[in-house]
């Protein structure tokens, strides 16, 4: 449930500002992102049965997604915007499709220990403050199963080219988002083998994604 003090909080909308959410959806779909994120879904090697949870789950295009090519597991998504996930709950109606959605924040995941087999994150991280990053990879630590996964998708200054790339890659929150950075996070907030595992190209950027693992032994 959500507290007071999580209602006052800030936050990065999806696109930026409120008024630009409704082009939210066709301009990731120009710049490539609905086919990076199905790349991502297919890295994951989802099994029936499984519980997913997509951080910063937005306007539900990833979640539909997942429920769609996978029907028997159960799909959670957690945004901090209410009219993002207004979007979300919309689309998941008109498909008919029982997906959770959850208002709250990825650095404080208020789901039991140990009660998700994956975690995705797609164009989310960069949107954190360096200090929420951290936070939030601990707090996917904690809610995974032993031997659960994360898998992540995410903009990357790797091979950034032309003056909009530099542009977009100086904003300030893009400046702890880095691979080598990422990885640090990870293995910091005690998941094992964090790796990048590739590489890709949108329109005016590049992306890279990465997974981890939790133990299997959960620590005492």
């Amino acid at each position: 449930m959500e507290t007071d003090r999580e209602s006052r909080r800030t936050y990065l909308p999806a696109a930026g500002h409120d008024w630009l959410l409704p082009l939210y959806d066709p301009f990731v779909k120009l710049l490539g992102g609905d086919d990076a994120r199905r790349t991502l879904l297919d890295q994951a090697s989802i099994r029936p049965s499984e519980r997913l949870l997509d951080l910063g789950c937005g306007t539900g295009t990833f979640v539909v997604l997942i429920k769609q090519l996978h029907p028997d597991v159960e799909v959670v998504g957690i945004d901090p915007d209410p009219k993002a996930l207004a979007r979300a709950s919309e689309k998941a109606k008109r498909a008919g499709l029982p997906i959770q959605l959850d208002r709250g924040f990825s650095d404080q995941l208020s789901y039991a220990d140990a009660s998700f087999d994956r975690v995705f994150s797609s164009f989310m991280f960069h949107h954190l403050a360096e200090n929420e990053k951290a936070a939030t990879m601990h707090a996917v630590r904690r809610v995974l199963k032993p031997g659960g996964s994360l898998h992540l998708l995410d903009l990357t200054d790797a091979g950034a080219t032309g003056f909009l790339s530099r542009l977009f890659h100086s904003h300030e929150r893009m400046a702890a988002n880095s691979t080598d950075q990422i990885l640090v996070y990870m293995k910091e907030a005690g998941l094992s083998d964090p790796k990048e595992i590739g590489q890709g190209s949108m329109l005016f950027t590049r992306i890279a994604y990465y997974q981890a693992s939790a133990p299997q032994q959960r620590a005492p």
